[in-house]
């Protein structure tokens, strides 16, 4: 019997989508993620297939000669759309923006669940999504619902540690989904991570970003009104850095991101940097918004967290450059209020 080519193709992809790996969304965080995942995966395994996608096809072509460069013998391909990566691989990591974007891969035109749909039922069954992104409860569900309907396993799984984190594979992943689904995920968590958690049910580990992120929104403006109150009294800032952090007060926003240029003698926060390189100010206040957004809808008070969002709002209002540095840089901002200050 005369194989077709459309039956060929298919019994290939039966054979190689169980050892492809697909990333799609390639910012400052994915990008760092995805090489991880892949520098890891293709020690292990010489005959791994990779794939990444990305809303800016030159991301996706650049990230691509990147890690070529640093492994010629891997085998990497773009894909034009996330319908097409999906096809392409069994297991598919997500790492976007927010709830827009998510909706807009996974479910509208030549998106994930378009893919599922073409697949045969056995593909459909073995496919593995993991959604990194940080969005809406509400949204991560209603997708992960969809993605189930066609038989496929689904996870959230945001991640704390930054871009620091991303590139040193050493983040903490908080995930959502049954706990099949998470032994499922954790292999694959395991080579960009060091920390997995099992938070519950789907959306589970997006409600533990959330709330996690509620205290650290809050957290770094009181860091940044107490460093810039105790210089004002006359106090050195690694002194007072030194006392906070072994105090009481102590903080990850203190003894790690602290603010203020020179209060870590020896440590490089983003303040060294003229606060780049951490995360930016933009995603903080998106979270805020997601944390405000879920009190509302759950009916529980959050007067700081409101309080902390329209200082975020503040930042990028008036000092727009401060968007895309890391959010310590309320401090920045912060130092604007003083009286006299031009």
């Amino acid at each position: 019997m005369r194989v077709t080519p459309p039956i060929f193709n298919q019994l290939a992809r039966h054979v190689t989508r169980p050892k492809s790996i697909s990333f799609i969304g390639l910012g400052r965080m994915g990008s760092e993620m995805a090489f991880n995942l892949f520098s890891k995966t293709f020690a292990e395994s010489k005959d791994a297939q990779f794939t990444v996608c990305d809303a800016v096809p030159e991301a996706a072509h650049a990230f691509r000669r990147n890690f070529q460069e640093h492994f010629p013998g891997a085998s990497l391909h773009v894909s034009n759309t996330p319908e097409e990566a999906a096809i392409k691989s069994q297991t598919i990591i997500t790492m976007l923006p927010s709830s827009p974007q998510v909706r807009s891969v996974y479910s509208e035109d030549r998106g994930i669940i378009s893919a599922l749909r073409h697949l045969s039922r056995e593909d459909a069954n073995a496919t593995l999504c993991i959604d990194s992104t940080t969005l809406h409860v509400a949204v991560a569900r209603a997708v992960s619902e969809e993605v189930h309907k066609l038989g496929a396993l689904m996870v959230d799984a945001p991640v704390s540690g930054g871009v620091t984190g991303a590139k040193a594979g050493t983040l903490s992943f908080l995930v959502g989904g049954t706990h099949d689904e998470f032994t499922r995920a954790s292999p694959t968590l395991a080579l960009m991570g060091q920390r997995i958690i099992h938070c519950g049910h789907s959306g589970s580990g997006l409600a533990a970003k959330i709330c996690n992120n509620l205290v650290l929104g809050v957290e770094q403006i009181v860091v940044a009104e107490a460093m810039l109150l105790g210089q004002k009294l006359g106090l050195n800032p690694a002194v007072l850095a030194g006392v906070i952090n072994n105090s009481t007060g102590g903080c990850w926003s203190s003894s790690v991101n602290n603010p203020v240029p020179s209060a870590l003698p020896d440590k490089s926060p983003p303040c060294e940097r003229d606060y780049e390189g951490g995360f930016a100010t933009a995603l903080m206040l998106k979270d805020m918004g997601l944390a405000t957004d879920s009190a509302n809808a759950a009916g529980t008070p959050l007067p700081l967290g409101q309080m902390a969002q329209n200082i975020y709002e503040k930042v990028i209002r008036e000092k727009p450059d401060l968007a895309r540095k890391d959010f310590s840089s309320v401090y920045q901002y912060l130092e604007t209020q003083l009286p006299g200050h031009e």
